[in-house]
Parts: C-alpha cells; structure tokens; sequence
C-alpha cells in the first residue's frame, strides 16, 4: 500500500471501528441488541474523532511530530472533534426540543377546538453529535489504531 493510501484506509478503519463498538455500547446502555447504530450518527465512540486522529497519529508517527503534515491533521481534527461535540451536538438538542413541541402541540390541539396541528410525519434527527466523552473515546481508539497501523507498516 502507498503510504498516502495507508494513511487514507488507516483513517477508514478507525471509522469502521468506531461504528461496530457503537453497537456493543448501545447494549451496555439499553440492554437490548440492535444493529442501526452501526449506520446512525452520535453515539459512543465517536467515529468523526476516531478517523481524525487516526489520520493525525498516522502521520506523526510517520513524518514527525515537527512536521507540517502533523500540523496540518492535528489542527484539522481538533476542528472536527470541536464541531462534533459542540454545534453539532446542539443542533440535536434543538432537534429533540422541536421533536418535543410538535407533540406537545398536537396534544394540545386535541383539547382546543379551532386549533388545527398536523404533525410532522417523521422527527428530526436528534442524534447528530457526542457528548464530550464520546469524542474522547474515539479519539484514543483513532490514535491507536493510527499509532499501530504506522508501527505495522512495512519499511521499504
């Protein structure tokens, strides 16, 4: 494998990992098997940090901590990771606030006559970001499976 592509399938891995351990998470928080979180956003790890510092850890344990690459998906996946955990994560909250008022007011127009409501045939997405420790998460499973991929990768 070309190193540009070690690199790239080394992030692609972190991510694939990321969401099959969503799986085993959610039955530790709920109790109950389920496969869609494997194709859902949110959720414990975070893949969004897992490819990023993959990538990140790949590349320093290649080029250097010094080097302009590092720098480049270091401060890259610092913005990813930021935006994961909080405008994303917000716009969830926002969404299940939505999700919440819309019942509420189909409720309530049940018991006004006069006020008609249709309710929204399907709800927002409410699982968009992570909590802190979710992005935590997937970053030090990103920068492992970075750090082992660099180490494993044949010398030519």
């Amino acid at each position: 494998m070309k190193k540009m592509g070690r690199g790239i399938w080394t992030s692609l891995l972190a991510i694939g990992a990321a969401q099959g351990l969503k799986v085993f998470t959610y039955k530790s928080q709920i109790g109950k098997w389920d496969w869609r979180p494997i194709f859902q956003t949110g959720g414990m790890p975070s893949s969004h940090s897992a490819g990023v510092s993959a990538l990140a850890a790949y590349i320093a344990a290649k080029k250097g901590w010094n080097s302009t690459e590092t720098a480049l998906a270091v401060i890259f996946g610092v913005i990813v990771m930021y935006d994961a955990q909080g405008i994303r994560r917000h716009t969830g909250e926002i969404a299940k606030i939505v999700n919440d008022l819309d019942a509420d007011i189909e409720l309530l127009s049940g018991h006004a006559p006069g006020l008609f409501h249709v309710r929204r045939e399907e709800e927002l997405n409410e699982l968009l970001g992570h909590q802190p420790a979710e992005v935590a998460g997937g970053a030090l499973l990103g920068a492992g499976i970075g750090l082992i991929s660099a180490l494993t990768e044949k010398k030519k």
